[in-house]
């Protein structure tokens, strides 16, 4: 029965409308909340990777003499670019306590993954023509 022009049907209908919009604001809160803690992180991640890039020049130049010190810094850079966030975490603790047989391990295995080998290629032809 309509009171003043508003029947229960218009009343509830107002109400979805406000709940609709309040959720779509809580949503869009939150969307923008996400994106900046994903760039946040992003950011963080792009710190600590170059951070790590010290440790594995390091490590590359004291513990792999096989590679000639004009690759250092190609090798350096295609660790880094497929290093998970665990490598790079346990690069970042090398810089701390120093190069230890865990860091020289997971630069063997980082290097050991197609990904990296195709990096070599692709950043090392020029330098010495081929990796042997």
């Amino acid at each position: 029965m309509p009171v003043a022009g508003y029947s229960f049907a218009t009343l509830i209908g107002s109400l979805r409308k406000t709940v609709t919009r309040r959720s779509m604001f809580g949503v869009a809160i939150m969307a923008v909340g996400l994106s900046a803690c994903t760039e946040a992180s992003q950011r963080v991640d792009t710190m600590a990777r170059e951070g790590a890039k010290g440790v594995v020049t390091e490590t590359i130049a004291t513990r792999f003499p096989q590679v000639p010190k004009q690759l250092i810094t190609p090798f350096t850079d295609c660790i880094i670019d497929n290093s998970d966030a665990n490598e790079i975490r346990v690069f970042a603790k090398s810089a701390v306590i120093g190069v230890d047989d865990t860091t020289v391990a997971t630069v063997r295995t980082v290097l050991s993954r197609p990904e990296t080998v195709r990096c070599l290629s692709q950043n090392s032809l020029g330098m010495t023509g081929t990796l042997g």
